[in-house]
């Protein structure tokens, strides 16, 4: 199971680190090549979603993720819509950082018998949103405000009160496409308050961010919009995650 792997390589003090696909962001005809060099990466596993994918081809997409991956994938939904059996579990993502209801519990309400159905592992987490030096997408979208960049304590009791209402994961994120990282005291002030895995994405572009992530705290670190503007990038991850 995805959660007891997670965990125990936690447990072990292993870091770890993804590649976030985005299919509104790589086109379906270079998926392929994509993939096969993801499967020759450092990654430990792949998330796929995002904020406006087209739904109708989402599916097709992930299908030939899936059928060329040597890398378990994890579904990253963006709303309630992005769910399929061509994964091997989801992250059931619940907007806590903000106080849009939807992004609370409407979109799982939605999605709860057809999750149900689709048999897949559900890692329950904790999105928090934190703020950028830019609007992303993702802070766009939600309808709700970030926390405050400079608001460690305010990032620190959300977090735990995830936790505490039984959430799996923590996951902190400036959004897509940001041009900042997560501040290295607020990771630690996070990961220093909590004892479940905490993801860390946004702004992470190259390995001195990556490296600087995981002594910060984070468990896994999210790359995604540098990897997606340049495939070769991914590579410049491994030295980092060969000497962890």
């Amino acid at each position: 199971m995805l959660k007891t792997e997670i965990f125990e390589r936690v447990k072990r003090g292993e870091k770890l680190w993804c590649i976030l696909i985005d299919p509104d962001k790589i086109p379906f005809e270079e998926i392929t090549d994509f993939i096969i060099m993801t499967n020759q990466s450092s990654c430990d596993f792949l998330l796929v979603g995002g904020s406006l994918i087209n739904h109708l081809k989402f599916n097709h997409y992930l299908k030939k993720i899936y059928e060329l991956s040597i890398k378990k994938v994890i579904l990253f939904p963006g709303d309630n819509q992005q769910i399929s059996k061509f994964s091997d579990g989801i992250l059931l993502l619940s907007l806590i950082s903000g106080r849009n209801p939807d992004l609370l519990i409407g979109q799982h309400v939605k999605s709860s018998f057809k999750l149900r159905e689709s048999q897949l592992e559900i890692l329950s987490c904790g999105y928090m949103l934190i703020e950028s030096e830019e609007l992303t997408s993702a802070i766009y979208v939600s309808g709700s405000l970030p926390i405050p960049k400079e608001k460690v304590d305010i990032a620190a009791a959300t977090a735990l009160a995830g936790e505490q209402l039984g959430l799996q994961f923590i996951y902190m994120d400036t959004g897509s496409g940001s041009k900042s990282k997560i501040k290295n005291d607020m990771i630690k002030k996070v990961k220093d308050n909590i004892t479940i895995p905490l993801f860390i994405g946004g702004g992470i572009t190259n390995q001195d961010l990556l490296k600087s992530c995981w002594e910060a705290g984070a468990d896994i670190a999210v790359v995604g919009t540098c990897i997606e503007n340049n495939f070769e990038k991914m590579f410049e991850f491994k030295k980092i995650n060969n000497n962890r």
